[in-house]
């Protein structure tokens, strides 16, 4: 059994978070819930509570509890910021830096808040440090936009969890398999060429196969960065990742790395063709015919 704090911030997918905690307890951990005043607006902390079949702590220092993992989900933008800044303004904040061990967060929030460059940046630093993001997925978002932003079903969360919380135990640690001290280089998923800023070309690669390779590389020694484009699975821990979202961000990186890897493994899906000219606004919806140009 492990022990989990699990951080809930202030989104519409805060609901979600009842029953992850539920897969949680029911995985047999004890699970710590810390949710923001912003995620009370949503769901009362006596819900999370009772939930974790424990009650409501009266300790003054709740953020210095010790845990195995410390997981945070949804992350709205607002926390993500926080996080990749230090700053330590609520116990959620306070917990997350004086946490020692895996950070497992699922961000969730509006296609063009999660696409914003200081999203991306901030999201970075937290790959940097080491923390698994699990998500977001497409489809339809709380305010009727269609895009990335969706919280990663409780099932996933709770699946990469259960792989933290075993790498976190493995005795075979990065760096002491055969392939210690090389390089891997791989990329994983599907490229997606813009048709505005709404609309892409697109594949149906999840990015699993390169993902699984890239966490058998490391499990083996390796030091691995993953280029990823547009995975619809968790990046893993510990791993360096690169956001490769375009078939050119994807050529520009592999050709800026590939020079100085052992090995380099491709497994995305690169798109073959993309608009010729991409629309700088989204096209509305006319009933008229589109032609695109490839």
């Amino acid at each position: 059994m492990a022990r989990i704090l699990l951080g809930i911030t202030g989104g519409i997918a805060a609901y979600k978070a009842c029953e992850l905690l539920r897969l949680l307890v029911r995985a047999g951990h004890e699970v710590l819930p810390l949710p923001t005043r912003g995620a009370e607006r949503f769901v009362t902390a006596e819900t999370f509570h009772a939930l974790a079949r424990a009650a409501s702590s009266n300790d003054p220092y709740p953020h210095l509890e010790r845990a195995d993992v410390l997981v945070i989900a949804p992350l709205t933008a607002n926390t993500l910021a926080k996080l990749a800044h230090g700053l330590a303004d609520n116990v959620l904040t306070e917990a997350a830096l004086a946490h020692q061990g895996p950070l497992v967060v699922a961000p969730a929030m509006n296609t063009r808040m999660w696409e914003h460059p200081a999203t991306q940046a901030n999201l970075g630093v937290l790959r940097g440090r080491g923390a698994t993001v699990v998500g977001p997925g497409d489809g339809e978002l709380a305010e009727g936009e269609v895009g990335a932003g969706r919280m990663a079903e409780p099932a996933e969360i709770a699946s990469v969890v259960a792989r933290a919380l075993a790498d976190r135990a493995s005795p075979n640690p990065a760096g002491s398999g055969f392939l210690s001290g090389k390089q891997v280089l791989v990329s994983a998923g599907g490229t997606r060429e813009p048709l505005d800023p709404v609309r892409f070309l697109g594949n149906r690669s999840s990015g699993r196969m390169g993902v699984a390779v890239a966490v058998e590389a490391r499990r083996r020694g390796a030091e691995v960065t993953l280029l990823a484009a547009n995975l619809a699975v968790a990046a893993p821990a510990g791993i360096e990742v690169v956001a490769t979202p375009t078939a050119a961000d994807m050529e520009r990186e592999t050709a800026a790395r590939a020079a100085a890897a052992d090995v380099v493994v491709m497994a995305a899906a690169v798109a073959d063709y993309r608009p010729a000219e991409p629309l700088a606004a989204k096209r509305p919806k006319d009933g008229e015919p589109w032609s695109v140009v490839l």
